[in-house]
């Protein structure tokens, strides 16, 4: 298992999320020029391609996988009880002929590396100006910027360690306890945890942290968004302390009867630092720009 970073300080974590906010509105501008120079004419209608690929590999207790996603597309990944990572990605092309559409089924896809106790899921595709110089230097300049994405669905044991590294999409994580790293530049994200040592950022969308167990078995947890809204679910009778700051506008709600200020702290708007039942392992959350909601989840474990 990797080491858990303890959190940084407020004034930091801010510049970083600042500077998250930034690259993020950058690579908006960036894609949509990009898109509006290589678009094709209004009138021409594209064609729709959605191909299914399957790859299977053992995949031994406390092995690490590491994601890194297509520019666009949902992440699903759950637990089970295989000793093997189980990986399903639909690949959705748009082009306007068939042959451009089988071109382009040569490029944008996935790969997979491995050695003993790693496995790396790679996308490939136009988007990696690294990867068309080394494979297709010739290609033609015109399909570059073409619309296209993978969804991957991805089963893995309990006890691994995940490193993520998306674009824009959905993202849905459950029931694994090992350390969990995850990046995104926009997501409508679903965490459903239990342990383990997670750190999470994503620039804008709306991120969801489902706790289902009443203590958290690990070393902890930062999860930060730029920009959107953050929903904490705690279950009746939770043991942790949390820690939830707003570094820059908005606010925080709290309806958890069970959080109670640290001592010598106040809740304010835009920071608790509280402590949930007899306390724990520390939960820290924060949000730059937008909501952070704190809420007693609606069913937990008894």
């Amino acid at each position: 298992m990797r080491n858990f970073q303890p959190p940084l300080t407020i004034k930091l974590a801010s510049i970083i999320l600042l500077c998250f906010v930034t690259l993020f509105a950058a690579s908006s501008i960036v894609s949509a020029q990009q898109k509006e120079k290589s678009a094709p004419p209004a009138s021409q209608t594209l064609l729709t391609r959605t191909t299914t690929k399957h790859e299977a590999r053992r995949f031994g207790y406390g092995s690490s996988l590491t994601i890194i996603g297509a520019p666009a597309g949902s992440i699903i990944i759950e637990a089970w009880n295989k000793s093997e990572v189980d990986i399903t990605a639909d690949i959705e092309l748009h082009a306007a002929t068939e042959s451009d559409l089988a071109l382009l089924s040569t490029i944008n896809s996935f790969t997979v590396d491995e050695d003993a106790n790693h496995i790396r899921v790679l996308t490939t595709g136009t988007h990696d100006k690294v990867f068309m110089k080394r494979v297709a230097k010739k290609f033609p300049k015109t399909l570059l910027n073409l619309p296209w994405k993978i969804d991957y669905r991805i089963r893995v044991p309990a006890n691994c360690d995940i490193e993520i590294d998306a674009g824009r999409g959905p993202i849905s994580l459950a029931g694994v306890e090992g350390a969990i790293s995850m990046k995104a530049l926009e997501s409508d994200a679903v965490l459903t945890l239990t342990g383990g040592a997670v750190s999470a950022t994503i620039g804008a969308g709306s991120v969801r942290v489902n706790l289902t167990t009443r203590s958290w078995r690990g070393a902890g947890a930062l999860v930060e968004l730029a920009r959107g809204d953050l929903t904490i679910e705690l279950p009746a009778g939770f043991n942790a302390d949390i820690n939830a700051s707003i570094l820059r506008s908005g606010q925080i709600e709290s309806s958890y009867e069970g959080l109670v200020p640290q001592e010598r702290t106040t809740f304010t708007p835009q920071s608790i630092r509280g402590r949930a039942g007899a306390g724990g392992a520390t939960l820290t959350f924060r949000v730059t720009d937008g909501t952070l909601k704190i809420l007693k989840a609606v069913t937990s474990d008894k």
